[in-house]
């Protein structure tokens, strides 16, 4: 195991050397993660921002864009043959048809690359003709990005972590029981070991669906070819003293370790480790709509998912001797549009405190990290509506559940974040102050001039963040 793992590391590093060495001489490629956990908008977001930098009159804020210096951008095939393509041109048909719906969410890792040719800048940009840029954008599900904190820690400590969250859960209390009522000194039995991993599994789904984050193990959820596998039949358990081979704990604990060594480090291996920026897709609006233990959910999330990266600046020397670094990290609260735009600045402060954390770590690191508040897909307008003698700033949209056209508004959310991540972090059960509503809007029928993406919300301040210095 110690020699495999030595082994990915120097294949790893032998990889990011041959770019190091290399890149000077070709074009420059720049990896792009998207990731995000349930509901973030991963696929919208992918989809909008090649729409509009395809055709970026809507992208001001892009200062290459903005001083006419893009002057072209195309889709090209990816260079990894193994990955599964974007399906690109099928979602945004989805979003743009006569009768618009959402595309279907990120269920596996998929590659699209999209290439710039940019007019450089600055003093000696009149003797250089133009550079060609690539973005290979990376998408993958955020529950697997959860899944590498396990790789630093053993099935014992899981099992404890996991279990005490479960029981503060919705339908957490019954698997909590019902796994601290196995006798994990019995021998294996293969029928009740699959009773225990679905059961688990239930449990996992229900927290999802009430708007918790950590969810692991991430494959539990979108198992894909793995289902019903081994690798899939483990689940928390309480140690029962001395555990003895053959016994359930054991064989728990084998099945554990090997979903680290074979679902886990292979995407560490293949895929994450090769990118260099990154954008992390948050549903904040969801977790404050599903409660205050939702939200400190979120914020130790957030918290866990730096430990996943090797942040810091890629220097020469530091590509040359410790392989690539994530150099920007970008936290976004998305579905901002279901705010009037006189909140987003609340919004964003909200996101800047539940990454507080993360942020300060990568920052230590070496890396450049920003909040910010976005809608990939604007599905909403403004409006102001008068109700019991106040004016209210709502938004209008058409209604996912039933097509029809309604004003919303979802409740002021507080200027100091800290009067939302206060009673989170104290455990407390409800908002005291107020409920705040969200609803799910399906997109809208748009109308968009030629040159022009698809409209949108800081999508523009997102890309010249992520990519702005490499164009």
């Amino acid at each position: 195991m110690v020699i495999g793992a030595l082994t990915d590391t120097l294949t790893r590093s032998v990889s990011d050397v041959t770019e190091t060495l290399t890149s000077p001489f070709t074009d420059t490629t720049i990896r792009l993660g998207v990731t995000g956990l349930a509901r973030a908008g991963k696929t919208v977001f992918i989809t909008s921002l090649v729409a509009n930098l395809l055709d970026r009159g809507r992208m001001s804020q892009l200062v290459a864009q903005n001083e006419g210096r893009i002057l072209s951008a195309y889709l090209q095939p990816q260079p990894d043959d193994t990955i599964p393509r974007f399906d690109y041109e099928n979602h945004l048909g989805a979003l743009t048809s006569r009768t618009p719906h959402w595309p279907d969410s990120t269920r596996a890792v998929s590659e699209l690359r999209l290439s710039l040719k940019v007019q450089p800048s600055g003093m000696l940009s009149g003797f250089q003709g133009p550079r060609t840029i690539h973005l290979d954008i990376v998408d993958y599900p955020g529950e697997w990005l959860l899944d590498l904190s396990l790789l630093d820690k053993s099935y014992a400590d899981w099992s404890s972590e996991m279990l005490t969250r479960m029981a503060l859960r919705p339908d957490g209390p019954e698997f909590v029981e019902m796994a601290q009522a196995e006798d994990s000194t019995e021998p294996l039995d293969e029928t009740r070991a699959r009773a225990l991993a679905e059961a688990y599994t239930k449990a996992l789904q229900t927290a999802r669906a009430a708007g918790f984050s950590d969810c692991l193990p991430g494959r539990f959820l979108l198992p894909g070819e793995l289902a019903g596998s081994p690798v899939l039949t483990f689940a928390p358990l309480s140690p029962k003293g001395t555990v003895p081979r053959k016994s359930l704990w054991r064989e728990m604990e084998r099945r554990f370790e090997a979903y680290k060594s074979r679902v886990v480090k292979p995407f560490f291996r293949d895929h994450f480790s090769r990118i260099d920026r990154q954008i992390v897709l948050v549903d904040a609006l969801g977790a404050i709509h599903a409660g205050p233990r939702a939200l400190d959910d979120l914020r130790q999330t957030m918290a866990d998912i730096l430990t996943a990266y090797r942040p810091g600046a890629n220097a020469f020397l530091t590509r040359l001797l410790l392989g690539k670094r994530v150099e920007k990290i970008l936290f976004a609260a998305t579905k901002s549009d279901h705010l009037h735009h006189s909140q987003h600045g609340r919004l964003t402060a909200i996101m800047e405190a539940l990454t507080r954390e993360a942020r300060d770590r990568a920052r230590f690191a070496g890396a450049e990290t920003q909040a910010l508040a976005l809608a990939s897909l604007r599905a909403t307008t403004e409006q102001t509506i008068t109700h019991g003698g106040k004016e209210l700033d709502c938004v209008r949209g058409t209604l996912l559940e039933t097509g029809k056209q309604a004003a919303f508004f979802p409740g002021n959310l507080p200027e100091d974040p800290s009067h939302l991540l206060g009673p989170a972090r104290d455990g407390a059960t409800g908002w005291l102050e107020q409920d705040y509503k969200i609803m799910n809007f399906a997109p809208a029928q748009l109308s968009i001039k030629p040159g022009d993406g698809p409209p949108h919300i800081r999508l523009d301040r997102a890309a010249q963040f992520l990519l702005g210095d490499k164009l």
